[in-house]
């Protein structure tokens, strides 16, 4: 399976989904700019990879940092989650995962700037984790009900392309399969 978003040697790597179905085409971002504008231009597209995207976002921005203060550090952060929040402002998956970055910060603060990114990267990579994970497991339970037979009308985009890499709705279809 083709990840939709991952850390990937050091930048966030996410399936340009502009380009589908013509080409399986990647977007390598370098900066938390690059990031927040693929969020903005549609090459993530659906709430949950869309959040799991501005958390890989914010770890990216926060490695920007280039100094040691954390002082200094603090308004840097805040415009990183600042720019990743105004990307897409319907997007409630968005929202939590900005949220739970600062509330992460708010509990680490205090820390050097290199514990600081350090922990930032493993809550997005555990972010991303916990988006499978769960939704491997609402396939589980869910494809339990579903008979051969049974017709299934899903609204919005619920795939593997719409979450970190196996679905909601589809993914009860999946479990299903």
């Amino acid at each position: 399976m083709i990840p939709t978003v991952q850390w990937h040697n050091g930048i966030v790597r996410i399936l340009d989904q502009t380009a589908l179905p013509e080409r399986v085409q990647f977007a390598d971002c370098r900066t938390y700019e690059e990031v927040a504008e693929a969020i903005r231009s549609l090459k993530v597209r659906g709430a949950p990879a869309i959040g799991v995207t501005a958390a890989l976002g914010i770890a990216l921005g926060a490695g920007q940092f280039q100094g040691t203060d954390p002082q200094a550090f603090q308004p840097f952060f805040k415009e990183v989650c600042d720019t990743m929040a105004a990307t897409r402002p319907t997007a409630v998956n968005l929202f939590w995962a900005v949220d739970r970055m600062k509330t992460l910060y708010s509990k680490e603060l205090g820390q050097p700037v290199s514990v600081l990114q350090a922990r930032f990267r493993e809550e997005a990579q555990a972010m991303l984790e916990e988006d499978v994970r769960i939704n491997k497991e609402l396939g589980r339970h869910g494809g339990e009900i579903i008979r051969d037979g049974d017709q299934i009308l899903t609204h919005c985009n619920a795939g593997a392309l719409a979450t970190a890499g196996y679905g909601t709705a589809l993914g009860v279809v999946r479990g299903a399969w």
